[in-house]
């Protein structure tokens, strides 16, 4: 897909295996720098497959080494166009289908902005969302990211590494001299920065024209998109995610707890998209994420074919 400002978006479809009475597509946002290559994704994707659902899987731009950026811009914390562009293209190729709508992590909170965003249009046959695993708010996230508790550290090293190869990988395009020049990029600074913090510093907030990164934070963060979603969520968090520290999920316990068409599903276990089961050197494939999502996806179909879900 040619998106408005020249970009290339790819979507992954993927048909049911075994029939279903509904037509229910699932579009799928996956985590940070990830796309439909990632090893939790096609195990969610395969399961629901076998379940009669169709499964679309969002490919960040950037992220897939096989398709080259045609734009001067990659994917980001807070930008929904690109998820936004794939449900619509899903609406107009299956006009009945009802669109049930999963992030990941860094997909999570885009699919909460999404169904947050009030000034933007959305099929009416998106009846829902899920969310796995997200943090609500950059703006505090990054701060906790920064210590070495549950070595977070650690973990944004490799998380700002990733998004830096991507960068790397295209730079060409996304570091030419006209780029550069054009948004005051210092290209040494980018490839210098060890923490996300200093790469949004160096590049995405410079790009995307944000006065600072914690104004580039606070537009990204789904917690602040919350009071305008109109359709029913599921959100899904571990307590013992080494990302997402407990202070973190206040936000999202207090709304759920005022929303009729809102879940909070919090469990002890399971880490940052993890959930495993089974043997500690040979766990199931299939998680408990997997069949819980699956279950899920059809509780929101049932809720709404019923009317039990006020609009």
């Amino acid at each position: 897909m040619s998106l408005k400002d020249g970009s290339t978006l790819t979507y992954d479809l993927y048909q049911p295996l075994n029939e279903q009475e509904d037509d229910i597509t699932v579009a799928i946002c996956p985590g940070i720098a990830n796309s439909s290559e990632s090893v939790y994704i096609r195990t969610f994707v395969h399961l629901a497959q076998c379940n009669g659902y169709r499964c679309a899987v969002l490919n960040h731009i950037g992220a897939l080494r096989s398709v080259q950026v045609t734009s001067t811009r990659i994917f980001t914390y807070g930008h929904t166009e690109d998820f936004a562009a794939m449900v619509e293209h899903l609406h107009q190729k299956y006009r009945q289908s009802r669109i049930v709508a999963v992030g990941f992590s860094l997909g999570g909170n885009l699919v909460t902005k999404y169904m947050g965003e009030d000034q933007k249009t959305k099929p009416d046959k998106v009846i829902g969302g899920i969310s796995i695993c997200q943090g609500y708010n950059a703006v505090e996230g990054t701060k906790w990211l920064l210590n070495w508790q549950n070595f977070r550290r650690f973990y944004l090293y490799i998380m700002t590494e990733n998004v830096k190869s991507i960068i790397l990988r295209h730079r060409h395009i996304l570091l030419s001299d006209e780029v550069k020049a054009r948004h005051n990029l210092n290209e040494r600074e980018i490839i210098a920065a060890a923490t996300l913090p200093e790469l949004d510093e160096a590049y995405t907030r410079r790009v995307y024209n944000f006065p600072s990164t914690q104004e580039l934070y606070k537009w990204s963060s789904s917690l602040f998109y919350f009071d305008t979603i109109k359709k029913p969520m599921i959100f899904i968090n571990a307590k013992d995610d080494p990302l997402i520290p407990e202070d973190l999920l206040h936000p999202i316990k207090e709304y759920a707890t005022t929303r009729q068409n809102t879940a909070y599903v919090e469990v002890a276990h399971g880490g940052h998209l993890g959930f495993y089961e089974g043997g500690f050197l040979y766990p199931n494939p299939v998680t408990w994420l997997d069949r819980t999502l699956v279950a899920m996806v059809g509780s929101l179909v049932m809720m709404h074919e019923v009317g039990k879900v006020a609009p």
